[in-house]
């Protein structure tokens, strides 16, 4: 029986975890009373007396967190931004090269960011394949269900009241210092990170990241990106389509609910457009960090997870 304590089980991310360990009968959950939530000695307590501890917290929380942790032998997976990059820490995304086997002899997982998780699903085997070249100038488009800005935006969304602004897609990070474009960077090996255009828009959870290219920047054209997708993403948690259109269109929420992405890539060999579709608390939060835990403790990668 693997012990588990998620610090920061109110938010979206950790309620998330939650509801899917609470059916396991291989996890036991190191559960503390309301008062106790803040408490710094009782998460400490509840840190070292788990064999994996998940962090649903804002940046600074985690890193104050990691250090009530201090040098105790738990395995720590971080959701937050806080240890992304940082040295020491192992990047929680299974399907890149070699990654799986450095987060199963990690204590220290960092969880992707939701966006990042779809661009970089899209970009870092392209990169790696010498596909596509790490000067390119990138730009990215990312929708996403409201979910994703937290406890505040839903209440926000949800409202009886709310502000008829919020009924269409709204665009943020207008600055170009999301916090996600470190990550896409650093882990596709670009020398640049993208322009970034996120999109949140009136439904509860779903994400599409789309990465235009023009095709001076691709070597082999459409067919070598299709070949690359293929071998890299068989499944079941990330597979490749040849397409995912209905009719069409292509909809943000037609992963909603669930823990696995679809990678496609449509146009020609002149402009070609990568787009992965997800759920932004699945793939791209909870499902990730499950599928994170499942390999630190050596269980069936997919155990818990909700897959199409």
């Amino acid at each position: 029986m693997t012990k588990v304590f998620i610090d920061g089980s109110a938010g979206t991310t950790g309620l998330r975890i939650r509801e899917r360990l609470e059916a396991r009968a291989d996890i036991e959950l190191i559960l503390l009373p309301e008062a106790l939530r803040k408490q710094p000695q009782a998460r400490r307590d509840a840190i070292h007396a788990a064999d994996i501890a998940f962090l649903c917290l804002p940046d600074d929380a985690a890193r104050e967190a990691v250090a009530l942790a201090g040098d105790c032998d738990t395995a720590i997976i971080d959701t937050s931004t806080a240890h992304r990059t940082a040295p020491g820490w192992v990047y929680g995304m299974a399907e890149l090269p070699g990654q799986r086997a450095r987060i199963a002899a990690s204590k220290r997982v960092a969880n992707p960011g939701c966006h990042a998780s779809g661009f970089i699903a899209l970009v870092a085997p392209l990169v790696h394949a010498g596909v596509l070249d790490p000067r390119a100038k990138l730009s990215c488009f990312s929708l996403t269900g409201y979910s994703g800005g937290g406890k505040k935006m839903i209440a926000d969304y949800e409202a009886e009241d709310r502000s008829p602004l919020l009924d269409a897609p709204r665009q943020y990070g207008l600055t170009q210092a999301h916090k996600h474009l470190k990550e896409m960077a650093a882990i596709c090996a670009l020398d640049s990170a993208p322009v970034f255009s996120p999109i949140v828009a009136d439904f509860y959870s779903g994400m599409e990241v789309s990465v235009p290219l023009f095709g001076e920047w691709i070597d082999g054209g459409i067919a070598r990106v299709r070949e690359v997708y293929k071998a890299a993403y068989p499944g079941p948690v990330i597979r490749f389509v040849d397409s995912a259109d209905e009719a069409g269109f292509l909809s943000a929420g037609a992963l909603s609910g669930r823990d696995d992405m679809e990678v496609t890539v449509t146009g020609g060999d002149e402009r070609l457009l990568l787009t992965a579709r997800f759920d932004n608390l699945g793939k791209g939060a909870s499902g990730a960090a499950i599928q994170n835990m499942n390999i630190l403790m050596g269980a069936n990668e997919t155990e818990g997870l909700v897959l199409g």
